[in-house]
This record gives C-alpha cells, sequence and structure tokens, in this order.
C-alpha cells in the first residue's frame, strides 16, 4: 500500500494478524492463544495516545470535515482538501470555471495530502456558488487523467437520466438551523424502522409508542436497490429524499415530538464505484481500503476498508461525528459488524457459541480497535448517544464498556430471533412447535449486553421472501381479511399467531424492541426497488401502514409446556401466558408466580378489537394461593386458557 500517511501509524499489510496498530505480526511472535482480552485494550490506548501526539487529540481528528472537502472561509475564499497519496497532480473543476480541467491546481503537501486556496470574486462573493457542480480532476502516475467525487462531498445529485451521480456544492445562503433540543435517552428502546416517509410518518410512529426511529439508505449510494448498502458518498444525505436541510428539519421535528433518531451508519465496506465513489480515489487499487484480494468483499461484491490506515481512521471517526454535529442524530446503528470482526467476514463460518471462533489470528485486531476508538469517541463526546451492532456471531464483549475491554456497543441485534420464526413458519406443523426450542432461541443472550429483538427484518419483506404475515395467511389476505365477511380458518389462526408471536418477542426477545415500519400491520405486499429487472418501476418501493417491561431485568420462564403448547413467564410483574396448541383450550389453569397478590388481564390477544373474538372476561380477578409450583411460592389459576383457533 501507499506508504505516505501520517507519522506514528504505519499502514497495514493484506489481511494478516496485528501485532501493533498498523503493523503486520513481527517476526518470531507467537500468537497461537489469538488475541487476549488485555491486548485488544492496549493498542486501543496506543492508539488514543497516537491521536493526542499527532492530532491534538480525538476530539479535533474527528472534526476533519471542517479541513477536508470544501470549506468557506470567513472572507469567502474557499479551500479545498484532498488525500489522494498515489496521485500524480489533482485539479479542481467545475461550473465555476466553464469546466476548464487545468485552470485550478491543487499544491501538494506532505503525507498525501493535496490543497487549493480560491479567493472570492470581485464582488466578494464565493468563486463556487452555492448548488453548482464540481469534480476532482485526478492525474495518475501512470498518466490517466480522472474524474472524481470528493470523499467529503456533502451533496451529491444524478440527472434523471443519467447513472453517476455528481458533486454538488452546497452552501445554502439561509441554512436550516439546528434546535439544540434533544430528547433524554430513553430507558429501553421501542424501534420503528423508516428510512425516507419524512415528517408525515413520524406521527404513525408517536402512537403506537414507540421512542426511535432508524433512518435507513440515508448515506448516498448510487444503486438503489442495495437497500443503502453500497455506500457511494459518505458525508452526503441521500438527494432521493429531499435536501440535507430537510433531513435536518425532520430530526429536529423528530426530536421536538420525543423521538431520537438513529442512522444506519455503514463503516463495513464501500461501493465499487470509482467515478461517484471512494474506489480508485487517487487512481490505486488501494487508498481507503486494502488492496488486491483482502480488500475485496466476495459476497457483497464491495471494497473493504483499511482500519488500520491514519486517514482512513480520520475519514470514518470524522463521519460518525459529521452525523451527529450537522444532523443530530442520536446514534447509530453499526451495519455489517460480522464482516469487521473476522478475516473472513464470517463467509462460510457458523457460529456455534464457541469460544475458540472469537478469539485468534483470524479475528480483525484493526476493525476491533477501530469499532473500540468509534464507540469510546461517541460516548465521551455525547453522554446520552446509543450505538447497536449488527452482529449475528455472538462475539463476547461486544457490548462491555470500552475501559472493560469490550467494544463499547450499548446493544446489539437479537439476529437470531426472526430466523427461528420463519424457520418454524416454513417448516413445522402448528401442534410440532417445539416451546422450549423457542424460549432458547428468545434468551439465548449473555446476561449484561442488552438485546434489541424483532419478529422479522426488512430483508423479509424484500422481492424474494415473505414477511411473516405472508408465511402465515399469504393469498388468503387479498380475499378474505375483511371485517365485513367472516374469518376463514388461515386468515384467523394468521391473526393470532401474529400477535402472539409479536408480544412473545417484544416479551421475553431482549431489552429494546424493533419493527420494520408496517410490519405491525402484517404488511401485505413486497417491497421492491426500481431496477432493470423491474423496468426501474418505483411501485413496490414503499410501505403501508408502549410498553414498558423492555427496561426490566431478564424474565423469569415458569413453564415451557411441550405437550400443552404453553409458555408463562414474569417479567416486569406482568404475567405473560401464551396458548399456542392449534386445538386444546385448557381450564382452571395453574399458573407459577412470584410476588403475591390480586391479577387482572391488561392485554389480550383475543379481544376483538385486535381481530380476536372476545373469548375472556376482563373483569375477572385472579387471586394468588401461597401454594408453590414450578420452583415459585404462588400460583393462580387462569379459569380460561383457550385455544388458537375456534
Amino acid at each position: 500500500t501507499h506508504c505516505e500517511d501520517t507519522p506514528g501509524a504505519v499502514s497495514s499489510q493484506c489481511c494478516g494478524a496485528r501485532g501493533a496498530v498498523g503493523g503486520s505480526v513481527p517476526e518470531g511472535s507467537h500468537l497461537s492463544h489469538g488475541i487476549e482480552g488485555g491486548r485488544e485494550y492496549g493498542l486501543f490506548e496506543k492508539q488514543l495516545t497516537l491521536l493526542e501526539e499527532a492530532e491534538g487529540g480525538f476530539d479535533q481528528f474527528t472534526r476533519s470535515y471542517k479541513s477536508y472537502g470544501v470549506q468557506r472561509m470567513p472572507d469567502n475564499s474557499l479551500v479545498f482538501k484532498e488525500w489522494a497519496p498515489a496521485a500524480e497532480a489533482l485539479f479542481l473543476t467545475g461550473d465555476f470555471n466553464g469546466w476548464d480541467n487545468f485552470s485550478h491546481r491543487y499544491s501538494k503537501k506532505d503525507f498525501g495530502k493535496w490543497e487549493l486556496h480560491i479567493h472570492p470574486k470581485e464582488d466578494k462573493t464565493p468563486a463556487v456558488a452555492h448548488n453548482s457542480k464540481l469534480k476532482v480532476v485526478v492525474h495518475t502516475r501512470a498518466g490517466e487523467r480522472l474524474y472524481r467525487i470528493s470523499p467529503w462531498a456533502k451533496y451529491v445529485t444524478r440527472h434523471e437520466k443519467s447513472v453517476i451521480y455528481d458533486w454538488v456544492h452546497w452552501d445554502p445562503p439561509q441554512p436550516y438551523i439546528v434546535s439544540d433540543y434533544f430528547p433524554p435517552a430513553p430507558v429501553s428502546i421501542h424501534k420503528g424502522l423508516d428510512w425516507h416517509e419524512g415528517d408525515a410518518a413520524l406521527f404513525t410512529v408517536i402512537h403506537p409508542g414507540y421512542n426511535c426511529i432508524q433512518l435507513m439508505a440515508i448515506m448516498e449510494h448510487a444503486y438503489y436497490a442495495s437497500f443503502g448498502y453500497q455506500v457511494t458518498s459518505f458525508f452526503a444525505a441521500s438527494s432521493r429524499y429531499g435536501t440535507p436541510e430537510e433531513l435536518k428539519e425532520l430530526i429536529d421535528v423528530a426530536h421536538s415530538l420525543g423521538i431520537i433518531v438513529l442512522l444506519d451508519v455503514v463503516h463495513s465496506h464501500a461501493s465499487k464505484n470509482t467515478e461517484d465513489g471512494l474506489n480508485s480515489f487517487d487512481g490505486s487499487d488501494s487508498c481507503f481500503f486494502h488492496s488486491g484480494p483482502c480488500g475485496e468483499h466476495s459476497l457483497w461484491d464491495s471494497r473493504l476498508f483499511n482500519y488500520s490506515g491514519w486517514e482512513v481512521l480520520r475519514f470514518l471517526l470524522s463521519n460518525l461525528r459529521w452525523w451527529m454535529e450537522e444532523y443530530r442524530f442520536d446514534g447509530f446503528r453499526f451495519d455489517g459488524v460480522t464482516s469487521m470482526l473476522y478475516h473472513h467476514h464470517g463467509i462460510g463460518s457458523g457460529f456455534s457459541g464457541d469460544y475458540t471462533e472469537y478469539f485468534g489470528l483470524h479475528v480483525d485486531e484493526d476493525s476491533l480497535v477501530y469499532l473500540m476508538l468509534a464507540n469510546h469517541i461517541l460516548h465521551t463526546l455525547y453522554q446520552d448517544c446509543i450505538t447497536i451492532a449488527e452482529d449475528v456471531s455472538g462475539m463476547p464483549t461486544l457490548c462491555r464498556p470500552v475501559q472493560e475491554g469490550g467494544l463499547g456497543f450499548d446493544y446489539r441485534l437479537a439476529m437470531a430471533i426472526p430466523d427461528k420464526w420463519i424457520q418454524i413458519l416454513k417448516e413445522f406443523k402448528d401442534e410440532d412447535w417445539n416451546m422450549g426450542n423457542i424460549v432458547y432461541t428468545m434468551t439465548n443472550r449473555r446476561y449484561g449486553e442488552k438485546c434489541i429483538a424483532y419478529a422479522e427484518s426488512h430483508d423479509q419483506a424484500l422481492v424474494g421472501d415473505k414477511t411473516l404475515a405472508f408465511w402465515l395467511m399469504d393469498k388468503d389476505m387479498y380475499t378474505n381479511m375483511s371485517a365485513l365477511i367472516p374469518m376463514n380458518s388461515v386468515i384467523d389462526r394468521g391473526i393470532q399467531l401474529h400477535k402472539m408471536i409479536r408480544l412473545l418477542t417484544h416479551g421475553l426477545g431482549g431489552e429494546g424492541y424493533l419493527n420494520f415500519m408496517g410490519n405491525e400491520f402484517g404488511h401485505p405486499e413486497w417491497l421492491d426497488f426500481p431496477r432493470v429487472g423491474n423496468n426501474e418501476s418505483y411501485h413496490y418501493a414503499r410501505r403501508q401502514f408502549n410498553l414498558g417491561w423492555l427496561a426490566a431485568p431478564p424474565a423469569y420462564i415458569s413453564a415451557k409446556h411441550e405437550g400443552d403448547k404453553v409458555i408463562v413467564f414474569e417479567r416486569a410483574n406482568v404475567i405473560f401466558i401464551f396458548n399456542f396448541h392449534p386445538t386444546n383450550s385448557y381450564s382452571n389453569y395453574r399458573v407459577a408466580l412470584g410476588p403475591p397478590g390480586k391479577y387482572k388481564i391488561k392485554l389480550d390477544s383475543d379481544e376483538i378489537q385486535y381481530g380476536g373474538h372476545g373469548r375472556l372476561d376482563h373483569n375477572t380477578e385472579f387471586f394468588t394461593e401461597p401454594m408453590e409450583f414450578n420452583n415459585l411460592p404462588n400460583s393462580i389459576l387462569v379459569s380460561k386458557l383457550y385455544y388458537l383457533l375456534p
């Protein structure tokens, strides 16, 4: 790789295990026992020290978005700055100079950096006007001339009939002034997902009791059908949904309504696009990425960052700071963390929970140190910042504080839960559901590492898969799902299971709950993005459209009866009773309890307003008896426990 980098950091060699921050393992070193707990923290501390010595600390380092890209000075002069270590020369061209490729040349600085100063016009206005187009012209050592978008571009747009995005200088004369108000951090997260519906959608979030939304596909991505996961411009809010100022206003409105807003951030990989992406920005195979095969993700067809590179750290950590400062996001859901943690990126690797899977030379130390830095910086600068890891491997200490040697995330996504529900609906009859296996999947998480539970993911709403509602009711939803006609058995079963699956997941699955917008209604249609296969249609690129136990300690499960198909657990002084049996009802069913006293029905999935049959009397009071049952000191008799179908 090109070693024109900041002093104190060495550009990493490809893919190997690391012996020091940014360096390859010294000859003769012995790492047969893999990465030790204190080792990662030592590397993290060393990186903090280097940041202090070379940059004056991480606070200044992560504000590099104020010096790179384009900056307007108080006198309206403009300063352009880029890092392109392999380039022979850089020029700026655009609307402002009639697209002259040679009139505005950057000066070469140390460590692969380039700068250009442009004086204001005679009338003292900036030489480059707001909303005008620009390109960086890169001359390579091989004699090529390349046209690139600045990696720090704040706004990019695409002409309707064009494939390539354009860099648009965004410097509005009347910028939106963001509010200083931030909602207090919630004790637990009830999270709804959305990506572009706008202000009106916020009111559909408030009513059901959500306190958080996660915005997807915000970072600009040239390929719409990538769902936002093939990012091309990391500092640009996607122009598909509006302007940067409109996104700021959306977040402000959400905050005013008491809703916190998380960004789905993609730092695990980047698009392979060259003309409008990071790839080959300076004409080399590396720059922001590992060179050769180690810089490519074979399944995602994308580029992989070199997390040991000093300027790569500057770019990614400043990117997090940018979204927090400029747009006032409240935190991040980090995408693709499993791919970052391991040199094999999780490809062809199953995770059984054996600790040898998590510690060894297959673990990418550079990525771990980057994630520790990111979480440390975010939580130090923003006390209420929330970070969530999308990790399917179950890496230990992922959600423990950095000072404990953990990676510092607040939550991980409980990704096994939606997979389990789909497996059950695909492979098993109702009478063959295994209560113990369901409960195990819901509760299989490390104590002290919080999880976000969810019954289905956005992936299941895409073409090629089905939502839970579609798996349960399929084509009957189109002809028999109406309050004007009697329900048939398919719709009846589907509605009841749809509610029970969600409630069980919500009550037992974690310390936060996630719902992809529209799925609570059993969204009957698939979701599809414009692509060649559907003639670039937007028709299906849309969605149709309060509970407090998530903050409580893990549930106590008193029953998972295979014969009765009954699950009973207690959490936050609420008793949950689920009867999954397709044919059996139960009278005077004994349920174990801890606290003695009087109990009443507070939530009933069989109520008529929820599409049920209204078979339970909500005026009934249940009194505990001092009769030990299922290892608890008290119990009650539930007068009626109805089966699933009439």
